[in-house]
């Protein structure tokens, strides 16, 4: 115990800097690991959205976001009001969800409320509309 004290204090913001880390990165290490989320580019979400035909949209940008440009068929979900809004998801469960947001920060945060609530399977694209260069609809 009297080498513990020194040690922490000696290491204190090493301790810190690792706690916040493990804490900025398991979000994001829980949702690579889950079985259900595939993690694709946008490249590979115009091959699914060609492909699934009972695929659902999910664009978590804000509603004047998506007002500016979105993809064909997209519906709007802004994550601040995705969990005050499940019952509306509740028609697209079991369906495949592409989730998108302009970078693929907010889209991450909706992936892990959706993998919460048990939807899936669940398409995140990973950077989101700043790599979409497939037209949007206004």
């Amino acid at each position: 115990m009297d080498s513990v004290i020194p040690f922490l204090k000696e290491n204190a913001i090493n301790i810190v800097a690792v706690v916040v880390l493990i804490l900025f990165l398991y979000p994001k290490i829980r949702l690579i690991t889950n079985k259900s989320v595939a993690s694709i580019s946008a490249e590979d979400a115009v091959e699914l959205i060609k492909t699934q035909k009972d695929l659902v949209i999910i664009d978590v940008r804000t509603a004047a976001e998506f007002k500016t440009g979105h993809i064909q068929g997209a519906k709007n979900f802004p994550l601040g009001e995705l969990l005050r809004r499940m019952k509306e998801l509740e028609k697209f469960r079991g369906r495949p969800l592409l989730v998108h947001c302009a970078s693929g920060n907010r889209s991450l945060r909706a992936v892990s409320i959706l993998v919460k609530n048990k939807y899936g399977p669940i398409y995140h694209m990973n950077r989101g509309l700043v790599t979409w260069s497939y037209g949007l609809k206004r």
